[in-house]
């Protein structure tokens, strides 16, 4: 699918891309709800569509992926109710050693991230994903989500990386595009980031559903390097 030769550097997603969506859908469309329903008396249809027009209102934005932002507009304890799932934290059962490959062919990976620093590190936490890549990035840091173009300019100045040696891989086709326009070299979406949801199609990238389904080509540029 790429020629590995091109590729120094892979930028990897979590939600969705790494970890299991289940987690976050079910939190932010289930639990959330009905949660408001429980505290304010609202029928569950009604705590849905308060939940689904305060999203929509920020879709895209920093603050649609950020827990503090969230806890005062819907005065829920947010990370509490965080807590209460985090059995449900789950990587991709293929994540692991997709990365593992990546480090044993010698490609940098970095955790490029909107989640919030406080749900990263509940996820990091609760999960080996640290130990699977190199370094990592939240775009609270910058100050802009990744569908933001400035996003992408701190990213590779931060690493020093050449974004047309990058592989960017994500769950949404939206911030695929974004990094496209950025200058990263190649893109590839996750087609089943949620294991209890149908496949997405992808439009204008292509797109796996299993990291498994890159491991020859990844062995066979480690074996290429190791004839050098």
């Amino acid at each position: 699918m790429f020629n590995w030769k091109t590729i120094d550097t892979v930028l990897l997603d979590m939600d969705g891309t790494l970890l299991d969506l289940h987690f976050d859908n079910h939190f932010w469309l289930s639990l959330v709800p009905l949660e408001l329903s429980r505290q304010r008396g609202f029928s569950t249809d009604e705590a849905q569509q308060l939940v689904v027009n305060a999203y929509e209102k920020v879709v895209g934005t920093l603050d649609w992926y950020c827990l503090d932002y969230w806890q005062e507009q819907l005065q829920l304890d947010i990370m509490g109710l965080h807590r209460t799932l985090v059995d449900r934290i789950q990587l991709r059962q293929d994540s692991m050693p997709f990365l593992a490959a990546l480090a044993a062919a010698g490609k940098q990976r970095i955790l490029v991230t909107n989640a919030h620093p406080k749900s990263l590190a509940l996820k990091l936490e609760h999960t080996e994903l640290a130990t699977g890549v190199d370094a990592m990035i939240s775009s609270h840091e910058t100050g802009y989500p990744k569908e933001h173009p400035q996003f992408w300019l701190t990213l590779f100045e931060k690493f020093q990386l050449e974004p047309s040696r990058c592989l960017f891989i994500d769950d949404s086709e939206a911030i695929l595009k974004a990094a496209k326009l950025a200058g990263v070299g190649h893109q590839l979406g996750i087609a089943n980031p949620d294991s209890k949801k149908p496949v997405k199609v992808f439009q204008d990238f292509p797109a796996i559903t299993d990291y498994h389904s890159l491991l020859n080509d990844l062995t066979r540029e480690k074996d290429n390097k190791k004839g050098t």
